[in-house]
């Protein structure tokens, strides 16, 4: 018996061993290949589509502008002038608890005013005239509910779509659903003005979905990502990447089923890329002074979400899938008024620039841009309002949504709902929708049963649809 014939401990002679070694190698390097062209489900459950839409898309992208603590819809986009009127009263809502902080007590109206914008005339509070601007293209929600008030559990509804940890998000899902169309970007993008979300990382992971859908988290300032230079020249780097992949894929032949490294596999890949695309994607200077000035950046007051703004409209302009923004923090147990002046002066300009930059350049019509937070505010206090998911408003623009409109309608002081009710499951599969997604059949198999982010409930809101 010849030296490359003699039988390996398992039974194999070298040559077989290294015959199906290789074969090995080429069928993931192939499944890699045809994963990211969208051919195959790589690395994911036996259950799952592929990532494909469902149905024609009408928006490509998804901006969420998630404003941390929960604004006081009573205070941005649904007035209330018998509230107004009645302001000081005392008065009893009952209610449960767990969807409301304060369910009596003295009323509070809102000091603003709800000129009516635009064409269509809505109403927008005074303290956001930028934005007012752009009335036309928002299609406001004032009918939103959800099943908790309390932080953590509430932004965790409202990203992962269940008020409990360990679930992906929505912006996971659409990666996993769709896949993206850099591969030199990743797909999800996170992007803070400042402190995290409650709940942290937590609100933007993949759950129990292939590790390569968590939200990728640029820091802000003028370096979103570290280590962006590489170490060594592009040749010997290239050379240890290879051999890096080689161990992890030789590892990854004895253990096919560990979709953590595979995703880690492809994050040292994700990362090579990174070094040539993302400085480019990141470096604001290229932008003109005139764009800059658009998005706030020259004014201290709003260069800090200005340039998160401008970031993620030069990201979904790159082919980034899902980009969310968090801004905090509205949480406005004391001095309600005063801090809702505040913060809707940090966020007025950039948000208005986002829109009006990204309709200018063709990018709205194909882009969802969506805005609120995790609950609405309380229509008593004393000074400050308090947590409330009973009722309150969000807004979305763009990607085929209606512009210049409101839906659903909450009772004259601002407590309840009386009609065209949304909870955060509607408004999750209306996105999905836009995207080209049905939510009742993107799921993936988990502990014996199918999740999707919707859960059991949800339906696509149509009488918003475009």
């Amino acid at each position: 018996m010849t030296e490359s014939n003699r039988p390996f401990p398992c039974g194999n002679t070298r040559r077989e061993f290294f015959t199906q070694m290789g074969n090995g190698f080429f069928g993931t390097a192939l499944a890699g290949m045809l994963a990211r062209e969208g051919l195959l489900a790589a690395g994911d459950a036996p259950t799952r589509s592929l990532p494909r839409p469902h149905h024609t898309p009408k928006a490509r992208a998804c901006i969420f502008l998630f404003m941390v603590g929960g604004p006081s819809h009573i205070d941005t986009f649904d007035p209330k002038p018998e509230l107004v009127r009645r302001h000081g009263q005392q008065h009893d809502f009952g209610g449960a608890s767990q969807i409301t902080q304060s369910a009596r007590g003295q009323l509070m109206g809102s000091p603003f005013r709800f000129p009516r914008s635009g064409k269509s005339g809505l109403p927008i509070t005074e303290i956001l005239p930028t934005l007012a601007e752009c009335a036309d293209d928002l299609c406001i929600l004032r009918s939103l509910h959800t099943d908790t008030a309390a932080h953590g559990a509430a932004c965790l509804q409202m990203n992962t779509g269940f008020p409990r940890p360990g679930f992906p998000s929505m912006g996971s899902w659409t990666t996993f659903g769709l896949g993206h169309d850099n591969q030199n970007l990743p797909g999800f993008v996170v992007l803070s003005a400042g402190q995290p979300p409650y709940g942290g990382r937590l609100n933007w992971t993949s759950g129990f979905l292939p590790r390569g859908h968590d939200g990728t988290l640029f820091a802000p300032g003028n370096r979103p990502l570290s280590n962006l230079q590489p170490a060594s020249n592009g040749t010997e780097q290239r050379s240890q990447l290879e051999l890096l992949e080689q161990l992890n894929r030789r590892h990854l032949e004895r253990d096919p089923g560990n979709s953590e490294l595979s995703a880690r596999i492809a994050s040292y890949e994700l990362a090579f890329r990174l070094q040539t695309s993302a400085p480019e994607a990141v470096d604001l200077s290229n932008e003109s002074n005139r764009t800059q000035q658009l998005f706030g950046m020259h004014d201290r007051t709003t260069e800090s979400f200005g340039r998160q703004c401008l970031l993620a409209r030069r990201l979904v302009e790159r082919g980034v899938r899902f980009v969310e923004l968090f801004h905090q923090n509205w949480d406005t147990h004391g001095n309600n008024d005063n801090e809702h002046r505040r913060l809707c002066r940090a966020v007025d300009v950039p948000i208005a620039g986002l829109l009006k930059d990204l309709k200018a350049r063709g990018l709205l019509d194909e882009t969802l841009v969506v805005w609120g937070g995790e609950f609405g505010r309380t229509p008593v206090g004393g000074g400050g309002r308090n947590h409330h998911a009973n009722a309150f408003s969000m807004w979305v623009a763009g990607g085929g949504i209606k512009g210049g409109i409101s839906h659903g309608q909450t009772d004259e002081l601002g407590y309840g709902i009386v009609e065209d009710s949304v909870h955060v499951r509607d408004l999750h599969a209306t996105l999905l929708y836009q995207m080209g997604i049905d939510h009742e059949r993107l799921t993936y198999r988990h502990n014996g049963r199918d999740f999707r982010l919707t859960d059991v409930g949800g339906r696509a809101i149509q009488e918003i649809l475009a």
